[in-house]
């Protein structure tokens, strides 16, 4: 899939007093079936995540608390978004390498996932993910 396909996905914001609400639908917020939750958390400062790309798996990152910055690329291009509000999730498609850094003190990175977990998923090296991309 292209980079562009991957975007930023507004999630609908109740907004009231008491404090505001956010959530997020299975193929209505976004075009996958939500099969595992994760998040990251205590991420040293100078530290970074990410440095993979999935095969076949869709996920919508989202910065429950503080903030960080997820550059995508595709072998093309590359785009960084800089994600801080939890209302925001950042729509990652399959086949998009990801690398994920400045992350502000108590940073708390979700991530909503379409499939479980699974090593076989993953290209954890750049060069056979270019090759993967690219193979026609």
């Amino acid at each position: 899939m292209p980079l562009e396909d991957c975007r930023i996905i507004e999630l609908p914001k109740i907004h009231e007093p008491r404090g505001n609400l956010s959530f997020v639908e299975s193929n209505h917020h976004i075009p996958f079936a939500i099969e595992r939750v994760y998040y990251v958390y205590d991420v040293p400062g100078g530290s970074d995540r990410g440095g993979h790309a999935h095969k076949g798996l869709h996920q919508l990152i989202i910065a429950m608390s503080g903030s960080f910055d997820i550059t995508l690329d595709d072998g093309k291009d590359k785009k960084t978004f800089h994600l801080a509000r939890s209302y925001y999730g950042l729509y990652v498609c399959p086949m998009i390498w990801r690398e994920m850094d400045n992350f502000s003190s108590g940073s708390v990175l979700m991530v909503l996932a379409s499939n479980k977990y699974s090593e076989d998923d993953y290209y954890r090296n750049y060069d056979d993910f270019m090759k993967a991309r690219w193979v026609k």
